[in-house]
């Protein structure tokens, strides 16, 4: 069965993330005042051929472990849609 995997993968709260940092500030340059914060992360969506949601849960988070998310920087988040 195929299953739609959604991965977000976001820098530590932490951590600084100076994209995030670039786009508040244009934001601000463009007179967006009311935003406070901003963080910039990836979204990966996998198609995954699997026996069942569990499988294909652990195949994501294999991939994101090795290869999607840096565990020194970054977390991820998987969910199954």
């Amino acid at each position: 069965m195929i299953y739609n995997i959604r991965i977000n993968v976001m820098p530590l709260k932490d951590l600084l993330d100076p994209q995030g940092k670039a786009v508040l500030g244009g934001l601000q340059n463009l007179g967006i005042q009311s935003v406070q914060d901003v963080r910039v992360g990836k979204h990966i969506t996998l198609q995954i051929d699997a026996e069942n949601e569990n499988a294909a849960k652990a195949i994501a988070e294999n991939a994101s472990k090795q290869l999607l998310a840096n565990p020194v920087m970054e977390f991820f988040e998987i969910e199954v849609i």
